[in-house]
């Protein structure tokens, strides 16, 4: 134990006997400890300890008013689970079972009257000495943890960052300006807002929804990048990203990555039951419904491989005719609500992509 240590290292002395008190303060003084406080009433322990928050407690058991049991009874609920505060109890009493008796009301060691001084500094040294070992090791413990949850948390930030790279590579196939799934996740927050949903629920489908075409990564560019309608067989295909995507994101602890795997497998599910799984009505998850408004809305008033760019107004009578059929007519009524935010924060988005673009040319 160091000398600062010694120096810092609190000692609350409980013993109704000045002679005593006196000793015990003297050997301590002797041996570098300066911030003793002796109580000669067991009555005064209680707020005592609470104001002075010793680092050791020396206890008399045989005391008026209250006896070293009882003082030990009130302390022992009061010191936090897993603190290491040791009580040496001071007794006369050498028995065997007075022994037992301090050990289970929660003493750690033993001092026996009369004093010997050598014991006395030996015997706090040692359990002072554990203290600081004890506390050396928690403050160790605090900060491997702060570390380890640091490091989880640079993990999923590097993961979730792999995988919304990915999502935009696999946009990049058949949205030449890599802005889809941004756009989508604005629009998904918007409507989540009108919803109802909570800030943290709002930021969550933010983030979760541009993922949900991850899974076309699997796609070939035949069938990805055709002009034309699809045949069967290659709508079977396509229809499998979904199924990729949700594998791809499956597994994980993270809500974000959670709901984007859900996002993934039900945003082409349609509220009459006829799309990819044949899920109807509420047996969608909502996040899949929001997405599904939000992504063809975004598909219609975009260029396509397939199709041209159609005007807003025509893409938001589609949106309109396909209440209670393809979408949610609850999340239709609040995305014809919300139609001029919807159609502020695409031009927001595209902007950025413009500006974007214009500096990576003039960078080159």
């Amino acid at each position: 134990m160091t000398p600062e240590m010694v120096r810092d290292a609190k000692i609350l002395a409980v013993d109704d006997e000045p002679a005593n008190v006196r000793l015990l303060e003297e050997i301590l003084k002797r041996e570098g400890y300066a911030r003793i406080k002796s109580i000669m009433d067991p009555r005064q322990v209680l707020p005592q300890f609470a104001t002075f928050q010793p680092d050791l407690i020396l206890l008399d058991l045989m005391m008026p008013h209250l006896d070293g049991f009882a003082v030990m009874r009130q302390l022992i609920p009061r010191i936090p689970t897993g603190a290491y505060l040791p009580i040496l109890v001071l007794t006369a009493d050498s028995t065997l079972a007075a022994k037992q008796q301090a050990l289970s009301f929660g003493a750690k060691d033993f001092l026996t009257k009369p004093f010997d001084r050598a014991e006395v500094v030996l015997r706090v040294k040692n359990l002072l000495e554990t203290r600081y070992l004890h506390l050396a090791l928690q403050d160790q413990n605090q900060k491997l943890d702060v570390k380890v949850q640091e490091r989880t948390r640079e993990l999923e930030v590097a993961r979730l960052e792999v995988l919304e790279r990915l999502a935009l590579a696999a946009e990049y196939r058949d949205d030449v300006t890599g802005q889809h799934t941004r756009r989508v996740g604005a629009i998904s927050a918007i409507l989540a807002r009108a919803l109802g949903h909570s800030d943290d629920e709002i930021e969550l489908i933010r983030r979760a929804a541009p993922m949900h075409d991850i899974g076309k990564i699997g796609i070939s560019d035949a069938i990805l990048l055709k002009p034309g309608k699809l045949t069967p067989e290659e709508f079977e295909v396509m229809k499998s990203h979904t199924m990729i995507g949700a594998k791809i994101q499956s597994g994980s602890v993270s809500p974000l990555l959670q709901m984007a795997e859900v996002i993934a497998l039900t945003h082409h599910e349609k509220w009459d039951g006829t799309g990819y799984l044949g899920l109807s009505g509420d047996a969608i998850p909502q996040e899949g419904r929001i997405v599904a408004v939000a992504d063809v809305f975004d598909a219609l008033t975009n260029i396509r491989p397939y199709k041209p760019a159609f005007a807003p107004e025509e893409a938001l009578r589609i949106i309109r005719d396909g209440s209670g059929a393809h979408f949610d007519p609850e999340i239709v009524a609040r995305f014809l609500s919300s139609a001029d935010d919807i159609l502020d924060v695409q031009r927001q988005v595209q902007h950025l992509s413009d500006r974007h673009l214009s500096l990576n040319l003039s960078g080159s």
